[in-house]
């Protein structure tokens, strides 16, 4: 084992080719989906923070539904839907990152709406009455929320990227785990190890335990700022 994580430090330290693929690979389809959830999932997570409407409450079950999907669900239904005999199969994303990260959109976009409404609901009355005082308009009142949020928006972001970022069950199966082509970190500590490669398997455990307390500690100091 001391010789196996030698091993895994000496590839990281000499970029190994193949490890630095699957880092390449992982941080497109991570950076994608995770830019793509925070697009979509922003604005509707500010809309149902602050508004009022018919059928709200609905909405809201509905995404706290799809928050606890689990990523084999998720996976399962994009490989019926896009394999051979699929609705959409003659678009051919099979096992192409391009489908992992739709499949890791709808992962993640409900977990930036949840977060962002959450928020959004304890300060949505403070910035309507400011935003009645200054006589904006709705647009404006919007940008304004907006603005009162960015802090929790880089938040979202965040937790987006790191879930992302470790998820395997969909990836696995919409992505099929290729060398060179769709292997991402996840599946390829799994694929590795159970081949016995443990050099590999423990180098891109370490990066990803390195990347998630990044992130972690980036959420821990934001958070910290928002409560001030």
């Amino acid at each position: 084992m001391q010789t196996a994580v030698e091993r895994a430090f000496q590839l990281i330290v000499t970029g190994n080719a193949e490890l630095v693929n699957i880092l390449l690979v992982t941080a497109r389809m991570s950076l994608c989906s995770s830019v793509i959830a925070l697009i979509i999932g922003v604005p509707l997570g500010l809309l149902l923070g602050s508004a009022r409407f018919k059928g709200r409450g609905v909405l809201l079950v509905i995404n706290r539904t799809l928050m606890g999907m689990p990523p084999v669900v998720c996976g399962l239904l994009f490989y019926m839907l896009f394999s051979g005999v699929g609705p959409f199969g003659r678009f051919k994303l099979l096992f192409t990152v391009q489908l992992m990260v739709l499949a890791q959109v709808v992962l993640i976009t409900p977990l930036v709406i949840g977060n962002m409404e959450t928020y959004v609901s304890d300060i949505s009355q403070t910035v309507r009455e400011n935003a009645r005082g200054l006589g904006l308009g709705r647009f404006k009142r919007f940008l304004l929320l907006a603005n009162e949020s960015v802090y929790q928006i880089f938040s979202a972001y965040l937790l987006a990227f790191a879930r992302a970022i470790a998820e395997v069950g969909a990836v696995s199966m919409v992505g099929g785990a290729i060398a060179w082509k769709t292997n991402v970190m996840t599946t390829a500590i799994m694929q590795y190890t159970n081949r016995g490669d443990f050099s590999l398997g423990i180098a891109l455990g370490i990066i990803l335990l390195s990347v998630s307390l990044i992130v972690n500690v980036v959420i821990s100091l934001l958070q910290r700022r928002l409560s001030r």
